[in-house]
């Protein structure tokens, strides 16, 4: 029998299980490919724009990691399926006056790209218990587009991260990126593990590294990326936002391998 997600007409649970099955087959083929261990990569699965029952679904197949880019989805969301024992990650541009409930949540924000985020996100962790944070780096892109992803200029993350490193509320995990649009990922993929490596060499326990999506997670896992973030490839494709443009990769496909791995 197939079984429809509650709220969810085109979302079946076998489905998703397919999907997370074929995910984490990739990431362990890319992890493989590249000689790391696939244990090294964790999944984040993106849940913007999907109900909670969506989310209540996929962590019933032992997903535990869910992130979402708009704080009062995020906040709404993880009230409704606050009885499991989720880990939340916000990975959209944040406001400086939506920080503080992130921070009171739990979440990892994955973006902090700005002094003044930094400090207010500082402010919350003192008051409700470290924050961690990844940098978001700036890939760049083609001409026009130059920070349409986000992030601080690379040239400036050196310095963002030891003022995160000093704050008291904070803790530093790593940096974050998205690849370019309509450019091979690759390329800027590597320029992000450099600086990547350089941060760690002052911070080790900036260990994480946030890459790679449904379309480019071969080529962050190739360079490095720690954590990949999937939204299409695991939930299938949302309804378009008002103004938003479909988004656009050249990324190789790799074929998905054999799951041997348990459904955890």
């Amino acid at each position: 029998m197939i079984k429809e997600v509650a709220g969810c007409e085109d979302l079946r649970v076998n489905d998703l299980a397919a999907n997370l099955r074929a995910v984490r087959a990739r990431i362990d083929a890319a992890a493989r490919a590249a000689g790391r261990d696939p244990a090294e990569v964790s999944l984040l699965a993106v849940s913007k724009t999907w109900p909670a029952e969506a989310v209540r679904a996929l962590a019933a197949l032992g997903q535990r990691d869910f992130g979402e880019n708009r704080a009062q989805e995020l906040l709404g969301k993880a009230a409704e399926v606050a009885d499991l024992p989720l880990r939340w990650h916000f990975i959209g541009q944040l406001q400086r006056n939506k920080a503080a409930a992130v921070a009171r949540l739990g979440a990892v924000v994955h973006t902090v790209d700005r002094e003044s985020l930094a400090r207010v996100l500082d402010r919350a962790g003192q008051e409700s218990g470290p924050v961690d944070v990844l940098v978001q780096v700036d890939l760049g892109g083609v001409p026009g587009e130059l920070a349409a992803r986000g992030g601080a200029a690379p040239a400036d993350v050196p310095a963002l991260a030891d003022l995160v490193a000093q704050c008291p509320g904070l803790r530093l995990r790593g940096l974050m990126a998205v690849a370019p649009r309509g450019e091979d990922p690759g390329p800027a993929f590597g320029r992000l593990a450099e600086l990547a490596a350089r941060v760690r060499a002052d911070h080790p326990e900036a260990a994480q590294l946030s890459a790679g999506m449904s379309g480019d997670l071969e080529a962050a896992v190739a360079t490095g990326a720690t954590v990949v973030r999937v939204g299409t490839a695991l939930f299938g494709s949302r309804p378009l936002t008002s103004g938003e443009t479909p988004p656009v990769t050249r990324a190789t496909p790799v074929a998905p391998a054999p799951d041997t791995r348990p459904g955890t």
